[in-house]
Order: structure tokens, then sequence, then C-alpha cells
């Protein structure tokens, strides 16, 4: 990545024909150290290898959670022990601030020196952002927070390593006594908890403008769960009489228009913007909801349930994608959480709003909710903002890309706004399928796909996400939520109790998942969920049998729910997100998705057949699926939990092998602001034109002696 000073840097990375030269440039560079003049320094840099980056500092695993100051009230010892290395720097470092150069913290600036000689200026908070937005996909998914974690452990550890890689070596050709391995290990601990906190900083930080956006887009999100559910409770109130037949073909036209939606709304993205994207959605859930409330006919309410999963379809591709771009990388998981959680409750919503509405007078009133959060949404979009990534990739030189994104993250500076947008360039560059253009795209996606396949590694991962989302639908979970009533028709009084304890249990469930998603392996929970739903099943069954009483059977159907929430139900989604890089990880969700809806349709349309054909043998076959699903983990499924930090780590080194950096100083980047970018150029600039004047006078030099 480059800054706006590349014209001005490339004076310096021009080839030289005589070795003294380029010995020299590098020696100048010398006098952008964070330790003093020339004189003092000579030539500072340090390079990554694995010898000198090996390990992730024991500190990390303990104080990760902790924040600075509770960090420095129990680590005294630790300053002690440090106290000779960081005094014998800072008494060279003012030396060298009084001889001219430009001394220690307050006057240095890191940057790194590519390979090719172009430099980039950034601190290592800005690197380490960097990284991250590179690393992550720009997806909003629930459970992301231990990539990102990883990923922040990972480079404050490398970047902590280059920090005191560099202390050592200053102190080792100044002083003849560099750190030992104690104070090694002691000031890497230090500066990368100081890093890791500065990095996940962005966990915590929250604009308002931020916070609009997660919302109105999360309505998208609860508008789809309130129309998974919301056919279940009126069912005996809309057109009495209608078959079997023509009411599950009203519940499965759900699942025809989705898959139709989530094409359609990548089109949209690119197109519209994901704002005019979202806004259409919205209007295509208003106009569904007003068809279904005021159908005169079963058939109008089949073809308005279509419309509105066209509008349901086109927000589980749309709202992860806005999100994910709005969002800074640390918080992607935590607002991918969010949406989710907007899910399930507008299916317990709709079980709620069911004790009220569903009855011969208001089952239309029912259905009009759906236009009415529409409408809210609708009213709340002054308050939506464009995504930046969209503006920057149509025009980097954006201007409304720049006023969004300082608004967006609260920045004061122009400055701190052009580190966001380089941030956001290098991620998108890194992440690109290639050509934007229809045709383009689908060529490169389809070339995507056969690299995909080829790779016997990658297919394995490509398998298994196909797997898992088939067993997303076929686990049999939307019988429950679609037909609810008609499973607990003659196991309770009121079958609406039952439907909404499930949602109920499945909102709790949810959060119990997310918990236990940071703590546990992603193979071992749908081996857990799978196994769980499979007894689960067979309780039912034999429930149903007369074996166990009917509260048994309900008590059955809550375990099912709340293991499909822990395994089955956020995973098939995650590991997407976990399992391919950012070159894939478009391809591989547009086909889960794809491939989660046509399942869907199918569960939808024919459980009510099964149910009638199979009686207390109906979740028979969502059994034998379940019980394929945990045989296929436990023989073929790779753990997807995401690479270490170790593993981060070393890849770290062997991507920037060739790169040298300059003052990666982290004590002085966290106590005192280094000089801006201007400055940092304006220097650079003035040691180009020294260059240039230098190379003028060996011209002369040569010429004279040759003469």
């Amino acid at each position: 990545m480059t800054t706006k000073s590349d014209e001005t840097t490339s004076l310096l990375s021009r080839a030289k024909n005589e070795d003294d030269h380029g010995s020299t440039r590098r020696s100048r560079l010398g006098s952008f150290s964070r330790f003093g003049s020339d004189d003092e320094v000579g030539n500072i840099g340090v390079r990554p290898s694995g010898a000198s980056i090996s390990t992730v500092p024991l500190a990390l695993e303990g104080w990760h959670n902790r924040s600075l100051s509770a960090q420095a009230d129990s680590s005294d010892d630790v300053v002690r022990s440090h106290k000779r290395a960081a005094t014998a720097v800072d008494k060279l470092s003012m030396s060298g601030s009084a001889g001219g150069g430009l001394g220690h913290h307050q006057r240095a600036r890191s940057f790194m020196e590519a390979p090719d000689g172009s430099i980039s200026a950034l601190t290592p908070l800005e690197m380490g952002r960097h990284e991250l937005y590179e690393e992550l996909p720009f997806l909003a998914v629930p459970g992301m927070q231990r990539k990102e974690h990883n990923l922040s452990v990972a480079f404050s550890s490398y970047a902590a390593a280059l920090d005191t890689l560099e202390t050592d070596e200053y102190l080792e050709s100044t002083t003849g006594m560099g750190l030992n391995p104690e104070e090694k290990e002691l000031r890497t601990s230090q500066m990368s908890l100081i890093l890791l906190d500065e990095l996940e900083v962005d966990a915590i930080t929250v604009t308002t403008p931020l916070i609009f956006a997660v919302l109105i887009a999360s309505l998208s999100q609860f508008n789809f769960g309130y129309n998974i559910s919301v056919m279940n409770a009126p069912e005996e109130f809309v057109f009495p009489g209608h078959s079997t037949g023509a009411w599950s073909a009203a519940v499965a036209a759900f699942c025809v228009g989705g898959p139709i939606g989530a094409v359609l709304a990548g089109k949209w993205a690119d197109e519209r913007g994901r704002r005019g994207a979202l806004l259409l959605s919205t209007w295509i859930f208003i106009i569904g909801g007003l068809v279904q409330s005021l159908a005169p006919s079963l058939i109008l309410v089949t073809v308005a349930r279509a419309i509105v999963g066209v509008a349901s379809g086109a927000s589980t591709v749309l709202v992860p994608i806005y999100l994910g771009e709005m969002a800074p990388p640390n918080l992607r998981g935590v607002i991918g959480t969010m949406t989710q959680f907007a899910c399930v409750v507008g299916i317990l919503f709709a079980d709620i709003v069911g004790f009220v509405l569903a009855n011969e007078t208001s089952w239309r009133w029912m259905f009009s909710l759906t236009t009415g959060f529409g409408i809210c949404q609708l009213a709340l979009t002054p308050f939506l903002l464009e995504s930046p990534r969209w503006l920057l990739g149509r025009n980097p030189s954006s201007s409304k890309a720049r006023f969004i994104i300082k608004k967006l993250r609260g920045f004061r500076y122009d400055e701190e706004v052009e580190t966001e947008v380089e941030h956001y360039l290098g991620a998108a560059k890194t992440q690109s399928l290639g050509d934007d253009s229809d045709g383009g795209q689908d060529k490169d996606k389809k070339s995507v796909m056969a690299e995909m396949l080829a790779d016997e590694k990658v297919r394995l991962l490509v398998v298994s996400t196909l797997v898992l989302q088939v067993a997303n639908q076929f686990s049999g979970i939307n019988a429950v939520f679609y037909y609810s009533g008609l499973f607990f028709d003659g196991v309770i009084d009121n079958p609406l109790v039952g439907t909404t304890v499930m949602g109920a249990i499945n909102v709790v469930a949810t959060y119990v998942a997310l918990l236990l998603m940071d703590r546990c392996g992603r193979r071992t929970l749908i081996m857990w969920s799978s196994a769980g739903m499979f007894a689960s099943c067979v309780v039912i069954v034999l429930s149903l049998l007369g074996y166990f009483s009917k509260m048994v059977a309900l008590g059955a159907v809550a375990t099912y729910v709340s293991f499909f929430e822990i395994g089955l139900g956020p995973i098939p989604w995650l590991i997407v997100a976990e399992m391919f890089g950012g070159k894939y990880v478009t391809v591989a969700m547009s086909m889960s998705c794809q491939l989660n809806w046509i399942c869907n349709f199918f569960v939808g349309l024919f459980f009510p057949a099964m149910n009638e054909a199979l009686g207390a043998y109906s979740f028979g076959p969502f059994a034998v699926v379940l019980l394929l699903v945990f045989l296929y983990a436990l023989i073929w499924l790779p753990e997807t939990a995401g690479t270490t930090p170790a593993e981060l780590q070393a890849q770290l080194v062997e991507k920037n092998a060739g790169v040298t950096y300059h003052n990666m100083d982290i004590e002085g980047m966290a106590a005192h602001a280094p000089p801006s970018k201007s400055e940092w150029e304006q220097a650079l600039a003035e040691l180009a034109a020294d260059e240039e004047k230098n190379d003028k006078d060996y011209g002369q030099f040569d010429s004279m002696r040759s003469g």
C-alpha cells in the first residue's frame, strides 16, 4: 500500500547504477529513525523472519480482555525489569533530538520499505488495521469474533517482535549490549498488549451513524423472521376450507421468491448501491404485505408470499454485505450477531402477535404488519448512509465516501480519513473478483468456482459447505416454524402456546450459541447439534407413538430447537466466512444461499403431505438426515474454528519477508503522537531533493574526472 507521497518517494526507489548510491539512500533513511540522528543511529530497519518472530507472547492469553490501566496496575515488576532498556533508549534519543535528529517518540514515524523501494508511512496501529481490513471479508456474520480477535493478537505479537528486534539491534550497535532474553520477552509482551488494546478499541467504539445503519438494516432481517412464522397462527381463519396442498403452496411460495431475491440482490447492490438496494427490498416488503393483507383469495396470498420471499431473499444477502462494509473489521462479528437476533426475534414476535390477531376478523392486520415494518424503515432512510466501499469502488476519489467515513468512524482529521480510505481500497483490491461488470463478474465467478473444485483441499471445504447447507434445512427446523400449529395440535390444548414457547427458546438458544461459538470448535458443535437433534427426533416419534407423555414431546421439540441453534443453525453460514479467503468467500456464500433456499422450499412444500402420510413417524426422515450429518462431521468435516494466532503470525512473516520496517515504536505511538503524514512527506521530499542534487554532483564529478 502506498501513500500520496508516491510521486515523491519514487525518487527514493529509483534503481542506482552505482552500489554506493544505493547504500547512501539506505543510510539517509536512517535519519528518519526514532532513535536519533545519522551519526548515532546509522542504518536502522528490520525485516521479519521465522527465527526472530516465532512465538506469540503468553501474556496475550491472559491479558487480552483487560484494559491498559488494569494491566499497568498489575505489571510493576514488568516495568521495573524493562527499565534498563527503556532508560538507555530515552537518553540516547534525547541526545539525538538535541543534535538535530527527529528524536525518540515525538519526531519519528514508522514506515515500511517494500522490496521494490516504495514506501508507506503507517503507524503500527494503522498497519494492524490494514491487515484486518485485508484478511476479514466485508460481511457481518455471527460468530466472526474469534477470527477477528485471533488476527488482532497475531499482528500485535508480530509488530511487538519487530519493535523489540529494532530496539535490540540499536542498543547492540550503540552500547555494545543488547537486550537479554528476559528483557526481550518482557518488552515483546508489553508492546503486544499495548497494540492489542489499541486495535480492539474498534470493538467498543460505536458512532451514532453506525448505530442507525445497524438498526435500519436489521429491520429487514426482523421482517424476514416475522414472515417465516406469520402463516403459522392464522391458518384455520384464512379462507377456511382450503386444502392442505393449497396451504402448503402458500407457505412454500415464500421460498420460491427467496432465491430469486438472493440472485437479484447482487445486481441491485452493484448498480444502485447498497443503500439503494436495501430501499428497493423495503418497497417490495411493503407491496408484498399490502397484497397479502388485501388478497381476495388464497391464490393471491400465495402470490404475495412469493413477493415477500423476494424481499426476504434479497435481505439475507444485502444486510450482511452492507453492514460488513459499514463497520470496522473488529465489529463485524458483533453486528452480524445483532442481525441474527433481529431474525429470531421477528419469528417470536409473529407468534406473540398471533394471540391477538389470529382470528376470523383480524388476520389481515397480521399480514399488514409486514407493510408497517417497511414503512417504518422508509421513515428512517434519511439516516441510512451509503456504503463507502461501494462509492470508492466506483470512484476512488469520491468526496462523498470520505464524508461518510468521517461520520461513521468519528474522525476529526482528514489525514485519518485518507488512511481509512487506503484501508478500504487495499482490501477491495485484495478481495476483488476482478471485472465489476456483470458479464466479467459472472465469467470470473465461474473461473473461481472451477479453481475451487480443482484444488483438493478447497474442494473438501466446498463439499462440506454444501452438505451443511442441506443439513440446515433438511434437519426439519422450518417444519417446526412453518407448521408448529399443525404439530402441536392434539399435543397441547392451545397450539399457539407451544409455538410461542418454541420461539422464545429459539431466542435464548441463539444467545447460548454465541457464547459456545467463542469457546468450542465448529466441528464439535456440529456433532453435538446433529446428535442432540437426532435424539430429540427419536423422543418425538416415541412420544407420538404413545411411549411417553405429550409433555415429553413438547420438551423434545424444545431441545430439538435448542440443539439446532448451537450448531446447524449458525455454523453453516459462519464457516463460509472462516474457511474461505476473500477471493472465494463471495462465490461460496452465493452457492450456499441458493442451495439453502431451494431446500427450504422443499421442506415448506412437502412437510404437510409427509405428516399426513407418516403420522407419528413424520420426524423419522429428519432423524435419518441428522444421523448422516453426524457421521459426515465425524469422518470428513475439517475443523473450521479459524487459524490460530501463531499460525497467522507465521503467515504475516511469510507475507512480509521482503519488507523492511523502520521505527516500529509501539510505546511511542501510544504515548505521543508521531509526526503527521504531511510533515513526514515534506521531510521525505527534502531528502529526495537532496539525493537528486547529490546525483547531479556525482555526475559532474564523474565528468570532470573522465575529462
